[in-house]
């Protein structure tokens, strides 16, 4: 199950390089956006949802017909898939992201399976946790909630305080809990955004 996280951190890195290169050297197509959406819904939808799955078959112990509840873990597979088709046609979310993005959401559940491993593992052996992170983040892919993207078109201070703000708190973090603590990573970055379309909607009343 590590491995499988790795690899899934390994694809969201691939997923922003090719998006940077992609930019820099400004070659887009349609059929390359499609065929990158296709490629994320295996990295960050059915991967991460397999995980899923065996974290929560893990937990369901020796429940009758526990394995089907282990497999309520898939919709993540389908919001992701809905939430990548929905991203492909909304033409608000060129600078930034309405819901979570599915690299952000394999992430999270990437965390978990690190924590799994660790000593501090009470959470991920709750169903009843693990269940409720199905449906929320499931539900997070597909909400109408605006997230601020980590893409730099400058690097002055001004237009990127958000985002090098979120840099510093997620790099300590991540010195401090290691690969567990990239959980932590993306509900900051939730937090974050929250806080900023609130302080958006106060300054334009």
């Amino acid at each position: 199950m590590d491995l499988a996280a790795y690899f899934i951190l390994i694809a969201a890195v691939f997923d922003f390089l090719d998006g940077f290169t992609a930019r820099l050297l400004k070659a887009y197509s349609e059929l390359g956006k499609q065929l990158d959406s296709l490629a994320d819904v295996v990295s960050f939808g059915v991967a991460p949802a397999s995980i899923m799955y065996a974290l929560l078959l893990s937990a369901v112990g020796i429940i009758p017909f526990g394995w089907l509840i282990a497999l309520s873990a898939y919709i993540i597979a389908v919001f992701s898939a809905l939430r990548l088709a929905k991203f492909n046609i909304d033409t608000r979310q060129s600078d930034s992201f309405i819901g979570l993005p599915t690299p952000a959401n394999a992430i999270f559940i990437c965390s978990l399976a690190f924590i799994s491993l660790s000593d501090n593992h009470f959470l991920t052996d709750s169903m009843i946790f693990l269940l409720a992170v199905t449906v929320v983040f499931s539900l997070l892919l597909v909400a109408e909630l605006p997230l601020f993207s980590l893409k730099f078109k400058s690097f002055d201070w001004k237009s990127n305080k958000i985002r090098y703000i979120f840099v510093v708190f997620s790099s300590l973090i991540l010195v401090i809990l290691h690969l567990a603590g990239l959980s932590l990573v993306i509900l900051l970055y939730i937090i974050i955004s929250v806080i900023t379309n609130i302080k958006n909607v106060n300054a334009s009343t």
